[in-house]
């Protein structure tokens, strides 16, 4: 698997989110209802992480499931925060996170394994996306395609409007 959209889709994410974080402006409040620059990376780590053991459970041969109600747990993405330190601690672990991802989708997986459908439940708002089972494959073409560059979107948003803001987007 060509995990080239991967990588640029991360590389985009972790971009914004230093941009965010070099703004200097303390006072980028995300609207009622949306989630701050740390808390959109510990929603990403999750995600990440979940899709690693996925990928990991698929390669040793094991029945995987996905599910990403635990990367919407408010308590959840508060700890993560917490325990990688921070904004500077989640985007590295975001990025080592990457890494891992590509390493295992590319060159590890086989097109059989990539194939291999596993139940999926996606929800998005409250709102459930998906709940049936999907091909390893497309999770991860999901992941680069729609995920990563929404919560890109999402985080360059926080930026304070101008010429800047307007110029990354």
């Amino acid at each position: 698997m060509d995990t080239t959209p991967l990588r640029d889709a991360y590389r985009a994410l972790l971009d914004a989110a230093a941009t965010v974080a070099d703004s200097g402006d303390t006072g980028l409040v995300p609207p009622t209802g949306e989630w701050d620059a740390d808390q959109i990376l510990a929603h990403v780590a999750i995600l990440s992480g979940i899709t690693i053991a996925a990928v990991s459970t698929i390669t040793s041969g094991a029945n995987a499931t996905y599910d990403n109600r635990t990367a919407l747990d408010s308590w959840t993405i508060e700890r993560i925060i917490t325990l990688a330190g921070g904004n500077a601690g989640l985007r590295d672990r975001v990025r080592h996170q990457a890494d891992a991802v590509c390493a295992l989708a590319g060159p590890v997986l086989s097109d059989t394994e990539l194939d291999t459908p596993l139940p999926a439940l996606l929800l998005s708002n409250g709102t459930m996306l998906l709940d049936q089972p999907i091909p390893l494959r497309d999770l991860i073409t999901g992941l680069a395609e729609v995920e990563l560059p929404g919560h890109t979107r999402q985080l360059l948003a926080l930026l304070p409007s101008g010429p800047r803001a307007e110029a990354l987007s």
